[in-house]
């Protein structure tokens, strides 16, 4: 995928359920390119905001077209990477499975527990060359810490610090059984999307953080309405007003040269014999592995 040089971007945010697009963005450019694990998600749209240089990208395409499970994770990631970024700012509708966060809040979660299926990509590599990178910590605790002091910046808005995120298949939401289940695990919120885009950002030596906007409670609350797509847009898209300012607080005093151990997870963590990785292989995740000499040319 070739940019022009006004086309590169320092950060990128990943919009969910109802944040469809940026219009904060000044200048905004509509790119749409090409990635060798084919199209992303829909067109990234790069301009500037609070000084920076920054791609947006749908995570569900304009029109919200692509249910969780057909989300063409690879490509998203690998475009913004190629586009220059390296830190991302990732938005997403959740429900709540604790008293803690009630719907309208915003939670930064700290840990992910994966319950989805195998239907989605899990990695970068395979057919040849193979990475383990770590994920005791699935989410940069620098851009967590920027998204929690923005939102104390803006103030007027419920803001948690850590919890776990529990990502299921969908694009059902969860029976009263299952939400219960995942209560008695000591999950913190209910979503779709961090899996597998956490562990490919990571493979991606991206900096990776989750603004998740809290939009109803999930099935076990007795009170309260079972969640339903229709409650989930009303809620996000009153929600959507204060992500905003919480994202344009914490692009302000991001780092954007930041060199945190995010830019190093594959330090260390591919296997493959040099020697026996194909050249076409070795072409094709180029991108990813530009910082390690030790892999050859």
């Amino acid at each position: 995928m070739a940019a022009s040089q006004d086309s590169t971007a320092e950060i990128g945010i990943i919009g969910g359920s109802g944040l469809y697009q940026l219009d904060m963005l000044d200048d905004p450019e509509l790119i749409m390119p090409t990635t060798p694990f084919g199209e992303p998600s829909g067109p990234i749209t790069v301009g500037a905001l609070a000084g920076r240089r920054v791609a947006f990208l749908p995570r569900h395409g304009v029109g919200h077209r692509l249910m969780p499970s057909e989300i063409p994770v690879l490509a998203n990631l690998y475009a913004l990477r190629a586009l220059g970024v390296r830190q991302v700012f990732a938005v997403s509708a959740v429900g709540s499975l604790s008293e803690k966060y009630a719907p309208g809040d915003l939670v930064v979660p700290d840990q992910i527990v994966d319950r989805t299926r195998g239907k989605r990509p899990t990695s970068f590599f395979g057919s040849g060359l193979v990475a383990h990178v770590a994920m005791a910590d699935p989410f940069c605790d620098r851009l967590r810490g920027d998204l929690l002091a923005a939102a104390a910046a803006v103030g007027q808005v419920n803001v948690a610090d850590g919890g776990t995120y529990c990502c299921i298949e969908g694009p059902r939401f969860s029976t009263r059984a299952e939400s219960e289940l995942y209560r008695s695990w000591g999950m913190g919120i209910i979503g779709m999307t961090a899996v597998p885009e956490a562990g490919l950002a990571r493979e991606a030596t991206l900096c990776y953080a989750n603004l998740c906007l809290v939009t109803d409670y999930d099935c076990w609350h007795e009170s309260e309405d079972s969640v339903t797509a229709e409650l989930v847009a009303d809620t996000m898209r009153r929600n959507v007003e204060a992500a905003g300012r919480v994202l344009r607080e914490a692009l302000a005093i991001v780092e954007v040269a930041a060199d945190c151990d995010c830019r190093h997870a594959l330090a260390g963590a591919v296997l493959t014999d040099p020697a026996q990785v194909m050249p076409e292989l070795r072409a094709r995740l180029g991108l990813l592995l530009g910082d390690h000499p030790e892999l050859g040319s």
